[in-house]
């Protein structure tokens, strides 16, 4: 009887076990036909116009983390490339040079979509354009401008820049730009406008006009405040995630969030660690700036800040980054075998800023966003080709189908509707 017992017991165990296993292999079945259905749309990827020659380019798996072969890989639909352009002096000099860097960018992202693979990618103007590409099998380009410091004072490259496919501009980044106030005045409470420029108010007009989104993620908060005040249609976060989780400048606190909401916007959520749980991420940086420091001296590099490599002349910068890209390498290689590490900053993380921003503010109103190849990735969403694990992750806190459809890209390109609705009856 003793014996009779133990075989049923292992019996009952060992079909629990095989349950449970089959049960999580239908989470994960579930999760990829839901993750293979809906459009999936990152809206915020830095380029290097030196990945986008005839011979080195996006068709290739480059060491960037967007590219097109690892957006195939993870399934990741639609790449907002990004026009970025660093602050410099407010003047005609500053502005002249900043124009060529932002122009060489549009000239890439249209040599990619026109020349280099055209058969492969092209370049979204409208949702229409999106659902249009998507379904004929090819990947998305869509275009985003982070700082408008390149424009200038003459409004109408504004009109330009949508000619060149501008889809949403931000009216600063790091440092105060003629048009607005940026979020870093935070850290010294110095400011230029107080909010917004004259010309920044003029920007947000011009922009309702023409249809292009406003993006939010880098001005001040009472620049913020007052873009929601004039613009007529809705806003953008572009890459933001939630302040009441991670005290961050660079994130919006509870009032920002409701007054997105009452604006009818979105917040993209974003995958950069020290912009979801700064602890976590201090922790482990701490370990793995120890081992990096390491490394850059055994291949006689200096150690430098980002605010210091921003600062650098474009080549230099350049340089500097594609070396120090080679120092992560190495880095990432050597701490993939440690086991001593704090933890890293993952994809749990990033979907808790999602679950706070949906609960206080509605599914309506939150999106996603990786800042990839600008300094964002987390472990389980290093680069494109871990995409499905976003949407893994979101299965298993409970999501439906056309909740992640709206999480992936259905509200941003609702609100990119808005806008241009707008525009057309302007």
């Amino acid at each position: 009887m003793k014996y009779l017992s133990l075989f049923v017991c292992s019996l009952i165990l060992f079909s629990c076990g095989e349950s449970q296993q089959k049960t999580e292999l239908t989470l994960e079945e579930r999760a990829r036909i839901i993750h293979d259905k809906v459009i999936t749309i990152d809206t915020h990827d830095d380029i290097n116009v030196k990945n986008f020659t005839d011979s080195i380019n996006y068709t290739q798996r480059l060491d960037t983390q967007v590219n097109l072969p690892k957006m195939e890989e993870g399934g990741l639909d639609v790449a907002w490339l990004i026009v970025y352009t660093g602050q410099d002096t407010l003047t005609s000099e500053g502005y002249t040079s900043a124009e060529a860097n932002a122009m060489a960018k549009f000239d890439a992202i249209h040599k990619l979509c026109k020349e280099i693979a055209p058969d492969k990618i092209e370049l979204a103007l409208t949702s229409d354009d999106v659902r249009r590409i998507d379904a004929a099998g090819k990947k998305v380009a869509m275009i985003g401008v982070e700082n408008a410091y390149p424009i200038g004072e003459d409004m109408a490259n504004f009109e330009k820049y949508h000619e060149l496919g501008a889809r949403y501009i931000s009216l600063a980044h790091n440092g105060h730009s003629q048009f607005s106030d940026s979020n870093t005045g935070e850290a010294d409470s110095l400011w230029l406008h107080n909010g917004l420029s004259k010309i920044g108010k003029e920007a947000v007009k011009e922009m309702n006009r023409l249809g292009i989104m406003i993006d939010v993620s880098h001005p001040s908060k009472e620049a913020f405040n007052q873009m929601i005040a004039l613009s007529k249609a809705p806003l953008i976060a572009s890459h933001s995630s939630a302040r009441a989780l991670c005290n961050h400048s660079r994130n919006l606190d509870d009032d920002q969030l409701k007054m997105l909401k009452e604006n009818g916007g979105v917040v993209q959520t974003v995958a950069f660690k020290s912009y979801l749980n700064t602890e976590k991420y201090e922790a482990r940086n701490e370990k793995v700036k120890e081992i990096e420091k390491a490394v850059m001296d055994s291949l006689g590099m200096a150690s430098i800040s980002r605010k210091e490599v921003m600062a650098l002349p474009s080549d230099e910068r350049d340089a500097y980054i594609s070396k120090y890209m080679q120092v992560r390498g190495i880095v990432d290689a050597k701490t993939e075998t440690m086991t001593d590490l704090p933890p890293a900053v993952d994809v749990g993380d990033f979907v808790d800023h999602i679950d706070y921003m949906v609960e206080l503010i509605g599914i309506d109103h939150v999106g996603i966003s990786s800042d990839f190849d600008g300094g964002g990735g987390i472990e389980g969403w290093s680069d494109a080709s871990e995409t499905f694990n976003v949407t893994l992750e979101l299965v298993k806190r409970g999501y439906t189908e056309d909740e992640i459809e709206m999480l992936w890209g259905g509200n941003l390109l609702r609100v990119l509707d808005e806008v241009q609705a707008v525009a057309a009856s302007m």
